[in-house]
This record gives C-alpha cells, structure tokens and sequence, in this order.
C-alpha cells in the first residue's frame, strides 16, 4: 500500500493544541515530582490486541515537541497489521518527556488506529467485489484529515473532505429545491464544470428521473441487496453508484454483490472503538 504521510504542517497545530490542553497551568506535575530531570529511559508502544496501526506521526510529534531529544524507532509503519504483542515503536529520551506526552501520543494513535482496524475489516468484507470503502463527513471536528488518512491507512478511500470539493444532492435539498429535476438543474447552472455533482435516490422512480437527466454519480440509500443490483442495472455505467446505510462487515458483502461502485460507512469515523495500544517499559 503506497500511504502518503500528512505534512508535519496539518499535524503540529492538532498536536499543539491537545499537549497544551493536557498540560494545562502547571505541567506535569505529577512526573516532575516523581521523576529526577536525569532519569533517562527506554519504552516501547505495543499492541494489546490485533489490528491497524496509524497515527505514529501524532504520536512522534507529541513526544518530540515535550522533548526534543525523545528518539523514536518506528518497527511498524502506519498500514501495518498487529497481532497482540507487537513491538510498534522503541522510544528512548527523557524519562519526564516520556511519560508527560505519553495520553497525547496514545490519544491519537489508539483513535486513528481504531479508525483504521475498523476499516480493514470492511474492506477484507467485501474483497472480490469491485466496491471500494469510503468514509463519509461524520467525523470529529477539527480531525477530520486524520480520520480520513486512518481510513485510508486501513485500505479504504476517503468520500468529499466538505461541503466545498464536490456537490453532494440529499433529500433535503431535493425537498426544499421543490423537486429532483429542480436540484439537479440549479446545480449545473452553478458549480464549475469541474465539480462533480451526486445525488442521493431513495427509490427506483426517483433513480429513473435522476438517469433521464443526468448526473456523475448517484447515492443509493438505504436499499436492499436485490433493490441495489436492480439500481445498478439501471444505472449502466451511466454514473458511479454508491450504496449507504446499514453497512457493517456482515451486511457489506451481499450490499458489495449488488455491483455498486461505492460503500459509504459513516461509523467508521465517528463510532469505531480505539485500538488498544499500550506504552510499556522496555524488556
């Protein structure tokens, strides 16, 4: 899997920001009384359970800006699965550095990695089908390209990142707009011809109008197995077809089987459980 890290640029800011909410008005004050300034000490991040491992970019940068001298050994690169036991990162330094970044670090990189576990099991789900998982704006505030990079780091892809990449018609809008025919026209009359445009169907008739007029890609929501195969004979290769709602690793290879282009799992970002990793003591 060829995974682009983020830049340190988009990482520093998030980093920054929960360090100096952990560390509110005093510091650690718990490692600064307990530990000598001289205490050096060797750690390692391990995995409790198997999975997905992402995130190590947070969590080098957490210790690092605690205490530059913090060094960290990556043996496990982000994409990489775990079994229970694995030896993730060897990290030496500071023992107060060590132990003051080490929520920040586990923070993110047992989020991310829970993101990206949760990923891998869509998507071996549905292997031999040509869908690909993607995830969807139901993301934390403010985390959204990390989640999005754990999807990725899990072997999903990513949907739109907002509102501004891509035009995305939900039945609200169609309500509103006073109809599909009327949403679809004031959209290509508006966005710029390189903006993809989607809509989201909910039945066979609404899915027909949508065909009749013409449109990038369609949403196919909450339909059946045997109601998405029928969409996507209809479909034709006219449009990209994505299929939502109701996808979980039992679901998804009969909603994969329908021929769809697209899976769309928005629990992947807001409700995968962390991947527990722990920062042990080297042996």
């Amino acid at each position: 899997m060829n995974l682009s890290p983020l830049p340190q640029i988009m990482l520093e800011p998030l980093v920054r920001a929960a360090l100096l909410e952990d560390l509110g008005r005093a510091g650690d004050i718990t490692t600064d009384a307990i530990v000598p300034a001289d205490i050096r000490a060797t750690v390692v991040l391990a995995a409790r359970q198997p999975g997905v491992v992402a995130g190590l970019d947070l969590a080098t940068l957490a210790f690092r800006l605690i205490d530059p001298s913090i060094e960290m050994k990556v043996a496990m690169p982000d994409g990489s699965r775990l079994v229970a036991g694995d030896v993730i990162a060897t990290l030496s330094g500071p023992a107060r550095g060590l132990l003051t970044a080490e929520r920040v670090a586990l923070n993110f990189l047992c989020h991310l990695s829970g993101i990206a576990t949760a990923t891998s099991g869509i998507v071996e789900a549905v292997r031999g089908h040509k869908a690909s998982i993607v995830c969807t704006r139901k993301t934390t505030p403010g985390l959204r390209a990390l989640e999005k990079y754990a999807v990725r780091a899990g072997g999903g892809s990513n949907h739109r990142f907002g509102l501004d990449d891509a035009v995305l018609i939900k039945d609200n809008h169609i309500a509103i707009a006073g109809g599909v025919k009327q949403a679809l026209e004031r959209a290509k009359a508006n966005v710029g011809h390189l903006v993809k445009i989607e809509i989201e169907v909910d039945t066979l008739g609404q899915l027909d109008e949508v065909l009749a007029l013409g449109v990038d890609a369609v949403l196919l929501d909450n339909m059946s197995p045997e109601m998405l195969a029928t969409a996507v004979k209809m479909v034709g290769g006219r449009a990209i077809t994505e299929a939502s709602g109701r996808v979980n690793p039992t679901t998804a290879p009969a909603i994969a089987a329908s021929g769809v282009d697209l899976i769309s799992v928005g629990w992947l970002t807001h409700s995968a459980p962390i991947l527990d990793i722990g920062l042990d003591t080297a042996a």
